[in-house]
């Protein structure tokens, strides 16, 4: 057999979602999109949730990963099962030229096994199995080569978050893990699993023709595919703005493309069926900027001075790191504010906590001291804001009255964007702060991209783990600033862009 037609785990879901994005994983992988800087964190993160999840088996034992060489992690897999070991972490194995190494496989005293695939997704009582049907094929894959090589398999699961687990002052691993039993849903894949795996061995014997296989929804259904940008952009010249962004329904951008139609601008009129779907094709067939004055006007007038810009960076991590905090709940680290008063006046205040700290009592009482009661306050996309501060009230009785009155003061800067009372081509549709500052205040439009190290929130998240990482390592004094100036300058950044959008809105209405 041709060792280009092996398969491994992931090679097997790629495969499901889409074979020539196998195919180009295996024969042309220099077209395929790196990992996004967010990807890699989730991907950092569920190696974390991995290495947690094994303390469920005490006294298991890991097999270490070497990918030149997985004759060895078989090995020494086989050494363990032949010692009696009950817990294996990442035990290996091969069957039908198909490579997985099994999260955490579990000997019961019966000598039965468990398969246990370790997610860092979380999970509640409200989810149905449906929700992770994803799993249920990494998982699929791996009962048919264990059961495949002689091995008795009594149960499957999937261990996700428990997204209801609230920490207290010491983390609680088995209320942090849920184990869902998908036994019955692998079983009910397994007759199909080896046609599938012919199919996938077909399409690979081919090493010079990639699949002719079409975009559509499988490019970003279960997974984005790093495919995407390959297949979209390259091969098929779809533009940033087309018929994929104005339709919400995937059904009639994809009967559009078929007929040849890409561009905004050829939509033809029979297939306008809603308002939204005529406002942007205007906008865009025009070329002309949309503004609603009196729409505009009416927001402002909502609006009292002074005027407390506000904004927070989080982190939400997987694992819970403080009492009261849930699986991937964001907590803040750092606030930019930024006070408005009517004659122009403006005053900055900021607070960056020492990683390493629970920052959560330090921000809800600066905040307090900051903002007084019912002041009013502007974010843009407020939900994040409010949601920070009501889980601060709800943690800190201290502060909640005030907390809980500055969270029924706020006003949304992106309202007038998502309402359409301004709307330019150049927008294509979106509206968040870094696509309006550069359009509606074209002198600012290079100020994010002057930044230092942080120009968005993932680089914001990604800097305060390695400002934490160099306080605790003592690291030099020079980086340590420069990661908090940066973090600092973001920050208020945000909260100084909020302050130009609004002033160009009241000039607008002038």
């Amino acid at each position: 057999m041709n060792p280009n037609q092996n398969l491994s785990k992931s090679l097997y879901t790629k495969g499901l979602q889409c074979k020539k994005s196998l195919w180009l994983k295996k024969y042309k992988p220099k077209v395929l999109s790196p990992p996004s800087d967010m990807t890699q964190s989730i991907f950092e993160q569920g190696n974390e949730v991995g290495d947690l999840a094994c303390d469920l088996f005490p006294g298991g034992k890991e097999i270490p990963f070497n990918p030149d060489n997985f004759e060895e992690m078989k090995a020494l897999t086989q050494s363990y099962l032949d010692e009696g070991v009950k817990d294996i972490f990442e035990a290996t194995f091969k069957y039908d030229d198909i490579l997985v190494m099994v999260d955490m496989l579990h000997q019961k005293e019966n000598g039965r096994f468990e398969i246990y695939e370790v997610k860092s997704s979380t999970w509640s009582n409200s989810k149905s199995i449906a929700d992770i049907d994803k799993y249920v094929h990494d998982a699929s894959i791996q009962y048919y080569v264990l059961n495949g090589l002689g091995f008795d398999i009594s149960d499957v699961y999937i261990t996700l978050l428990n997204k209801d687990y609230v920490r207290g002052s010491q983390l609680d691993i088995e209320q942090l893990f849920s184990h869902v039993k998908v036994t019955r849903e692998v079983l009910s894949l397994l007759p199909q699993i080896p046609s599938t795996l012919e199919s996938f061995r077909e399409t690979l014997k081919d090493t010079d023709n990639e699949p002719n296989i079409d975009i559509g929804t499988h490019c970003k259904k279960p997974y984005h595919c790093d495919a995407y940008e390959y297949c979209w952009k390259t091969q098929r010249s779809i533009p940033d703005y087309s018929v994929f962004n104005i339709f919400t329904t995937n059904n009639k951008s994809l009967e559009l493309y078929k007929e040849g139609i890409i561009n905004v601008e050829d939509i033809p009129e029979d297939s306008i069926s809603t308002e939204t779907q005529r406002f942007y094709i205007d906008v865009w067939r025009d070329k002309k900027k949309f503004i609603d004055k009196e729409a505009i006007r009416l927001f402002l007038d909502s609006l009292s001075y002074p005027i407390y810009h506000l904004d927070f960076e989080t982190l939400a991590p997987a694992i819970p790191k403080f009492r009261g905090a849930s699986p991937s709940t964001p907590y803040p680290f750092q606030y930019s504010l930024h006070i408005e008063y009517e004659d122009g006046k403006l005053i900055h205040k900021e607070k960056l906590v020492e990683p390493g700290k629970d920052p959560r009592e330090i921000i809800a009482k600066r905040l307090t001291e900051d903002i007084p009661k019912d002041a009013c306050i502007l974010a843009y996309s407020m939900s994040v804001e409010k949601g920070v501060i009501e889980k601060l009230a709800s943690l800190f009785p201290i502060y909640r009255d005030h907390l809980l009155n500055l969270s029924n003061n706020f006003f949304d800067l992106r309202k007038p964007f998502q309402a359409r009372y301004f709307c330019t081509p150049e927008m294509k549709k979106l509206n968040g702060l870094k696509t309006v500052l550069p359009i509606l205040v074209p002198e600012k439009k290079n100020e994010y991209k002057e930044l230092d190290l942080v120009h968005n929130g993932g680089e914001a998240m990604d800097i305060y783990k390695k400002l934490g990482e160099s306080v605790a390592e003592e690291g030099d004094l020079e980086t340590i600033n420069r990661y908090r100036k940066s973090l600092i300058e973001y920050c208020k950044q945000d909260t100084k862009a909020m302050v130009d959008i609004l002033r160009r809105l009241k000039e607008i209405t002038l």
